[in-house]
């Protein structure tokens, strides 16, 4: 149940083209009646690389990069501030939170889960900062904090009277604030001087063509890149396709690296045009494109494999 937890927390991945943005993301979630789960669960996690995790059963917090490790090592009150969130402070935020939710939307027994999610974004090109926090409770938004106004916005009905409560609290708002855009810019900074050699390293992928049959379209398949700030493209005489074309999403792998594919519709397309046809993939922050023309010879298929050069 933790690792599935873990894997939907960090399996979400999506592309952020060529802009070079970093995140630092907590997610906790607070949960009642699940059986065999702990009742909190704390994940920090650094463009998107799970850095560490705790759960009140443990009462420790487990860092799960060498690089975190180190931090601890270097800052221990920051392993105390964490341990102490984690064993004490949040158990009792979370138990009368998800009790009060629980009396308004009129719900006894059952299994119930409240999530935060608390964190900012940070380019490091243009040195903009982006703040958030938000909760959801059963698997819905309840409410999210704006940033611009200093004020809650209800997502449901029945968050109205937190948001008014929370409104109402100023030193609450001004702590929110400082963490966000102050704390966490300046936390994510430190955590990418140290995990720089993984966090911030360039691997170029292996591109192939796939296809499952002859009348399937061609796909572009890129795996073991990182960072996930990737763009893939078919291009005709080098002009970038935006018809007959099937983006997929960006994949997390086991390893930590990503995959992606673009498919690319051949229904219309006559052999003797193939040749002017080619797929583009673009790692950010990599000047060269690793570009891979359209050759049936360089097609791995179902019915008869062959080997797969990249151009």
């Amino acid at each position: 149940m933790k690792n599935v937890f873990l894997l939907l927390l960090l399996c979400h991945v999506s592309s952020a083209g060529k802009i070079v943005k970093h995140s630092l993301k907590f997610f906790y979630t607070g949960s009642s009646g699940v059986p065999n789960f702990p009742e909190v669960v704390v994940a920090v996690v650094v463009d998107k690389i799970l850095a560490c995790y705790c759960d009140n059963n443990k009462k420790i917090v487990e860092p799960k990069q060498d690089w975190m490790k180190k931090v601890f090592e270097d800052y221990p009150q920051q392993l105390e501030f964490y341990t102490r969130e984690c064993s004490e402070n949040l158990p009792h935020f979370f138990k009368a939170t998800i009790d009060n939710l629980k009396q308004r939307f009129n719900q006894s027994g059952g299994t119930h889960v409240l999530q935060r999610t608390t964190g900012c974004e940070w380019d490091d090109e243009t040195r903009k900062v982006i703040g958030f926090s938000q909760y959801g409770y059963d698997r819905e938004d309840f409410i999210s904090f704006d940033l611009k106004t200093l004020t809650w916005i209800n997502l449901k009905p029945q968050a109205v009277s937190t948001k008014l409560r929370w409104d109402d609290d100023k030193a609450r708002i001004k702590e929110i604030k400082n963490s966000i855009t102050y704390i966490c810019p300046e936390l994510l900074k430190k955590y990418l001087d140290y995990g720089n050699s993984s966090l911030q390293r360039k691997d170029l992928p292996s591109v192939s063509l796939l296809q499952k049959t002859p009348s399937s379209p061609v796909s572009c398949h890129a795996t073991g890149f990182y960072p996930d700030r990737a763009l893939m493209f078919w291009r005709k005489d080098g002009e970038e396709l935006h018809e007959d074309v099937d983006h997929g999403e960006i994949l997390l792998n086991h390893d930590g690296s990503f995959q992606m594919s673009v498919d690319l519709n051949l229904s219309s397309v006559t052999p003797e045009d193939w040749r002017r046809y080619d797929c583009v993939f673009q790692l950010s922050g990599v000047k060269n494109n690793i570009v891979t023309k359209l050759d049936k010879a360089v097609i791995r298929t179902n019915w008869g494999k062959t080997d797969i050069r990249v151009c």
